[in-house]
């Protein structure tokens, strides 16, 4: 029987792998090209699974390609990935995160920990149905639809817990 650890690692590669195909399959769909870098950029960030500011994923991408890398060739990656939305940008961090949910267009919510810096994208039909109600009585068309909570995730409120 395989170690739990090794059977994470699986899970999370098979997550990853799943994510860059279904990428791959919007791209074709919609007639854009997931270029190398694009990709793997898309793949950082996905490895990573947390939210990581740019340079941070720079200094990824040139230790994982074995190369140096220049800054706006990332940011046209990065680009890429938020116009097809499959990476939302955490205002507030100045970070890039994978969208949980890139199959449709929906208000990002992330729950964002001060402490530990981790953060949770969760997608909530209701508060999408109170903007849209909101926008329409305003005659307002909603363009990007990010909204981010600052506090403590769960595991360090525990943390701090155990250590009071």
């Amino acid at each position: 029987m395989p170690h739990p650890a090794r059977r994470a690692r699986a899970r999370e590669r098979h997550r990853v792998i799943n994510a860059l195909c279904a990428a791959e399959r919007a791209c074709n769909t919609r007639g854009v090209q997931f270029t190398p870098i694009r990709r793997a950029a898309h793949e950082t960030l996905l490895e990573i699974d947390r939210p990581i500011g740019a340079y941070d994923l720079i200094r990824e991408l040139e230790t994982k390609l074995d190369r140096k890398l220049s800054a706006p060739t990332v940011y046209r990656a990065l680009d890429f990935l938020l116009e097809q939305k499959f990476v939302a940008r955490i205002e507030t961090k100045n970070a890039f995160i994978p969208c949980a949910h890139p199959d449709h267009e929906h208000t990002c919510v992330f729950f964002i920990c001060e402490s530990c810096g981790n953060s949770a994208e969760v997608e909530n039909e209701k508060v999408d149905a109170l903007f849209e109600q909101d926008a329409a009585a305003l005659g307002f068309r909603i363009g990007k639809r990010v909204i981010e909570m600052q506090g403590m995730c769960a595991t360090c409120q525990t943390a701090a817990g155990a250590a009071t």
